[in-house]
Order: C-alpha cells, then sequence, then structure tokens
C-alpha cells in the first residue's frame, strides 16, 4: 500500500511540474543531459613516488638517484602516483536545431578509473558548469594511488614503464578508461544518468 501511495505522489508532482514547465522545458531539460558527451585528454603532473615523469621519455632517461629511489620503493612493496587526468566535457547544446542556448551543470560527476582494464581508484567530481556554446570544458581531476597495489605482479620495469606510458612525455591516456555516472541540474531538480558508461581517448561519449 504504501509503495502504490508513493508511485501516486510521485505521479501528481511529475504531472504537476510537467504542467507548470510545459512539455518544452521537459524535453528540454531531457535534450540537454543527453547531449552531454565527454572524452579524455592529457595525463599530467605524472609522480612516481615523488619522481617527476612528465619530461621523461623511457626507463634508461631516469637519473640515478631517482631511479634508486623507485626501485628502494618497489623493494619495499610500494610506488604511490600521482597525476592529473583531464577530462573534457561537451556540452553540444549552442542554440542550433532549434534549442536554446544552455549551460550544463554537472552536480556530482561519480567515477571509476580502469587502466589496462583493471580496477583501481574511484571518486566524485562536484559542481562543474559546462557552457553550451559546442566548446569542451577541462574537468582536472586528481589522482593518487598505490600503483603496485593493482600490478603488483607486473614487476619494477613493467610499472616504471606503465607510468610512462601514461604520464611521460610520450604518454597518453589511451590506456586508460574512466566510467562515470552524472547527475545533472535541470528546471526538474537533479537528474542521475541511469547506468555508467565509458569515457576514452579517442572520441566523445555520451550516456545515451
Amino acid at each position: 500500500m504504501r509503495k502504490i501511495y508513493r508511485i501516486f505522489l510521485f505521479s501528481v508532482l511529475f504531472s504537476t511540474m510537467f504542467l507548470n514547465l510545459g512539455c518544452s522545458g521537459v524535453m528540454d531539460a531531457i535534450t540537454n543531459i543527453q547531449r552531454l558527451q565527454f572524452k579524455l585528454d592529457k595525463v599530467t603532473g605524472m609522480q612516481l613516488a615523488g619522481v617527476p615523469l612528465s619530461n621523461i621519455t623511457s626507463l634508461s632517461n631516469i637519473g640515478v638517484l631517482d631511479a634508486a629511489n623507485l626501485l628502494a620503493n618497489f623493494t619495499q612493496g610500494k610506488l604511490p602516483v600521482e597525476f592529473t587526468l583531464n577530462v573534457l566535457a561537451k556540452n553540444p547544446n549552442d542554440g542550433t536545431g532549434g534549442t536554446k542556448n544552455t549551460a550544463a551543470v554537472i552536480k556530482n560527476l561519480a567515477w571509476r578509473l580502469f587502466i589496462d582494464q583493471n580496477e583501481t581508484i574511484n571518486g566524485n567530481v562536484r559542481d562543474v558548469s559546462v557552457p553550451g556554446v559546442g566548446q569542451s570544458t577541462n574537468i582536472p581531476i586528481g589522482m593518487s594511488f598505490d600503483l603496485l597495489k593493482f600490478f603488483k605482479d607486473a614487476g619494477y620495469n613493467n610499472v616504471v614503464n606503465l607510468a610512462l606510458a601514461l604520464g611521460g612525455k610520450n604518454g597518453s591516456s589511451s590506456r586508460i578508461t574512466l566510467k562515470v555516472k552524472p547527475t545533472v541540474e535541470t528546471i526538474l531538480g537533479p537528474i542521475t544518468y541511469p547506468g555508467e558508461f565509458d569515457v576514452i581517448d579517442k572520441e566523445f561519449r555520451g550516456g545515451n
């Protein structure tokens, strides 16, 4: 009985909002959500056990003292990594096609980080505005965790090379997948996407 009552109240509330806002307002809210797209940009500020890797191209280019520090950390069973993963968000709602030029406000961007298909850490970004100009907005997400915790069987060379492949001088985010589930502010209130979708470096993707 309580469940039926809650469904009834929700139906009445939605109907009231629909009448007050109008069909076009509701459809605009839904359209704005569907139009949001995301893409991975560069990894910046890569540090492995405190050693900056952003300007290093290969393992052999790491200085003697820094290499000794990395090896000492590896021997102790840890390799803490810090970097910024830059995520591009695009709101194509620029006023073309008969829709209003409207900014999208991402109230929450829940994310899970995968490297080489291995799940690592998760988090959330709050209150990001994406202008409706058809251009991308950068969302920098700071990452900090023990890389060895998730790649302990890879060996020293492979783990360091992985960090270089992600955030070294010639690095890219191609080995990263960010699974996201946005919550977007609308005239109906915050609306959360029904499920996660993958954000990669090759193309802009949305949840529709």
